[in-house]
This record gives C-alpha cells, sequence and structure tokens, in this order.
C-alpha cells in the first residue's frame, strides 16, 4: 500500500509590513533580499510563489515613489526636468 502523501502546506503569510508602509530604501533592500533566496533555489513551490508576489508589490512601490520623485523635481524645477548639476564650492 502506497503511504499517502502529506497535505500541502498553506502559503506563509508575509511577515514583512505592508508595502505601502516601507521607504523606497527599505522596499528595495527587501527585494534583493527576495531575488537571493529565489535565485538559490531552495525554496519550496508556494513560498516561491509568495515571494514573487512580494517582490511584484515592492516593485509597483519603489517604481510609484521613483515617478512621485520625479514630479516633485519637475514641480521644484518649474515643469521642466534637468539633470542634477551639484554646486562647485571653491
Amino acid at each position: 500500500m502506497m503511504d499517502a502523501l502529506p497535505p500541502p502546506r498553506p502559503p506563509v503569510p508575509a511577515q514583512s509590513p505592508a508595502a505601502a508602509d516601507l521607504s523606497f530604501e527599505k522596499a528595495i533592500e527587501e527585494l534583493e533580499k527576495l531575488v537571493s533566496h529565489m535565485e538559490d533555489g531552495k525554496l519550496p513551490l508556494e513560498e516561491s510563489l509568495e515571494a514573487y508576489r512580494r517582490g511584484t508589490e515592492l516593485i509597483k512601490l519603489c517604481q510609484a515613489k521613483l515617478a512621485d520623485a520625479q514630479a516633485r523635481v519637475a514641480i521644484l524645477e518649474g515643469g521642466e526636468l534637468r539633470d542634477f548639476k551639484p554646486e562647485r564650492n571653491g
């Protein structure tokens, strides 16, 4: 008689804070860690899917924060987005 397979594990709930609550830097840091774990190839399928979902959430957050920063710079520059040229002292 064949042994029955154990029931599948439920997806691991994200223990990280909601993406919307993260700073750009923290979101990038978490995304880098996720990519590293996924590249190892040792995550079970469900955890890989959850990591992928979280990664897409973090990417969207980062894109939105970058677009917001670009819009704010455009406002500060009078509607014209220009290259940043640091002032030289001395």
